[in-house]
């Protein structure tokens, strides 16, 4: 079995991407640990967000690098995100505010099958039970 994606986007999501980058250019996510926007993906123009050593790359979306926390993915490690867009204000900094909605993740956790493959490339701990 080969691994699954760790992120993966809705529809919704992929058509707000794609409005974002036609009018920004090339953008970069970063799911937020938390406080002031919860935890909201957060979307920016490619380089006005440095990452660093502490920010892990999971994938990409609608052709966009996301990056999440090293504490949260340890947090997460078990779960697949699936950002979506739903209807409110986007974080104060991310680029869809002011569009009228607001990138939303949701997770679903991976199958026993889906978190060895994850392993079997990535390494990392053993499933937890």
């Amino acid at each position: 079995m080969s691994p699954p994606p760790r992120v993966v986007a809705t529809e919704a999501a992929l058509e707000l991407i794609t409005r974002l980058r036609a009018r920004h250019g090339p953008v970069i996510f970063h799911q937020s640990g938390g406080c002031c926007d919860g935890s909201s993906p957060m979307c920016y123009a490619e380089g006005d967000l440095i990452t660093g050593d502490s920010d892990r790359r999971i994938g990409e979306i609608g052709g966009c690098a996301f990056f999440i926390g090293a504490a949260q993915f340890d947090y997460w490690r078990h779960t697949q995100l699936v950002i979506d867009v739903v209807p409110g204000r986007g974080g104060m900094f991310s680029l869809e505010n002011g569009e009228g909605v607001r990138f939303l993740t949701r997770s679903r956790v991976f199958t026993d099958e889906e978190y060895l493959a994850l392993k079997a490339v990535e390494g990392g701990p053993e499933l937890l039970r």
